[in-house]
């Protein structure tokens, strides 16, 4: 065991952990006053749901020994083990490293139908979703043979897709499943012809400095060691990212005449998603153009929901699932070997279009499986426990239906208290 890499791992993964509560805080200012608790609570409770999933058979599920390359064992069940190693950091700690992508993954999800879906139901498919859903992807694209077990998922080992970050299993996944999720639940009431602004932009803006800040650990931690290849995929993170603000407030003072503080935050998260799949086989050049096309594709693909008309409340079909196709299209063509030898030369590098076609596969596969075991998750769960919430209880806000509890005390409802024997009580009867 490394202990440098080890604590390099540790650290990392405490920063993708703060990405959760900052995708809260991002989500919760978007949205109108009157949910923004139930749309925080949807990514917190993530944090307890799949962790639990995860620790108790998920990570053997997505790590273990390949069944035909499509999903591992349970022999890794419990993360028991603290002497066994990944390369040479404990098992346990890349356990909790992948952990912290699949918790942020499911949470992005909740961004598709905000202000409409029942806490109760949500929990319920959030719990299903990673285990259907997320952990297949991350088996077949993020289990290599050889590392945590002998054999792995057949996307990365067979194939040859390259994605270090997350690109297929995290955002085109969670693009997919969002689109899947807001199609079956149906549009917020009103929607498009009533104003839904965001309630809280400062929110908004630090929700996305906290994401920018975790996203440091999501990319430059998949190294899994303080190395060279660290050190690329921070550089590349940063400039992708400065990039697409740049690139989406240019567009957006074009287009609309104002650059936002709304378009700078969602700009900054849409070159994020861009660069994941590519941190690390990429270099500063193929960064930049990554963010660009980030910053331009994703501000327009967010003006389509209104064409279409699909209700994707908080932009992430547009933001995640685009921003990761483009990752991971971009892959093929701009990743060079002289970064990463475990990587491959794209197109442009003298490649050929072979690694195009195995980064497109990658994409059809991930969006395929996410858009449809989703939508049949979200259908059984509305059918039997439903999973909309009431019209009143949405056009008075479903922060005071669902939990008892208001952000802000605009309401006639005093905001719940704690009794001396822990029974929640009105404000009138401490």
């Amino acid at each position: 065991m490394d202990t440098g890499n080890t604590a390099y791992l540790l650290g990392s993964a405490a920063l993708v952990m703060l990405m959760t509560p900052g995708l809260a805080l991002f989500y919760g200012g978007m949205v109108r006053a009157k949910s923004v608790l139930n749309m925080m609570m949807m990514s917190i409770v993530c944090l307890g749901v799949i962790g639990l999933v995860w620790v108790g058979f998920g990570f053997s599920l997505a790590f273990g020994d390949s069944h035909g390359g499509l999903i591992g064992g349970f022999e890794l069940a419990g993360i028991t083990d603290p002497d066994a190693l990944v390369g040479d950091v404990p098992v346990q700690a890349f356990a909790m490293f992948q952990l912290m992508f699949a918790v942020i993954t499911g949470a992005l999800v909740s961004g598709a139908v905000a202000d409409r879906a029942r806490f109760r139901a949500w929990t319920l498919f959030v719990a299903v979703w990673v285990v259907v859903v997320y952990i297949p992807l991350a088996h077949w694209t993020f289990a290599v043979d050889g590392a945590v077990s002998q054999r792995g998922g057949w996307l990365v080992n067979t194939v040859g897709a390259l994605d270090f970050a997350g690109g297929a299993a995290v955002e085109v996944n969670s693009g997919a499943s969002a689109l899947a999720l807001a199609l079956v639940l149906g549009a917020r009431r009103g929607w498009p012809r009533e104003p839904m602004r965001p309630h809280n932009l400062p929110l908004v803006l630090l929700g996305a400095g906290l994401l920018w800040f975790g996203w440091f650990g999501f990319n430059a931690g998949s190294a899994l060691a303080a190395g060279a290849t660290a050190a690329n995929a921070f550089v590349t993170t940063m400039t992708a990212a400065s990039a697409a603000v740049v690139a989406w407030l240019v567009l957006e003072d074009r287009l609309d005449g104002r650059p936002t503080s709304l378009g700078a935050a969602s700009a900054a998260v849409a070159g994020l998603v861009a660069i994941t799949p590519a941190c690390g086989y990429v270099d500063t050049w193929g960064a930049l153009a990554i963010g660009v096309l980030a910053g331009l594709l994703c501000q327009l693909a967010i003006r389509l929901k209104y064409r279409f008309g699909y209700d994707d409340s908080l932009d992430v079909v547009a933001i995640h699932g685009i921003g990761g196709v483009i990752g991971m299209l971009m892959l093929g063509l701009v990743a060079t070997d002289a970064v990463n030898p475990a990587g491959a030369d794209g197109l442009f590098y003298g490649g050929g279009p072979a690694q195009l076609g195995r980064q497109a596969l990658s994409v059809l596969v991930a969006a395929v499986w996410a858009f449809g075991m989703t939508a049949l998750i979200a259908w059984v769960v509305s059918r039997t426990i439903g999973f909309r919430a009431a019209p009143d209880d949405e056009h008075g806000g479903i922060d005071e239906s669902e939990h008892a509890e208001t952000a802000y005390e605009f309401s006639t409802m005093r905001t719940a208290g704690r009794g001396p024997a822990g029974r929640i009580t009105e404000e009138g009867d401490r």
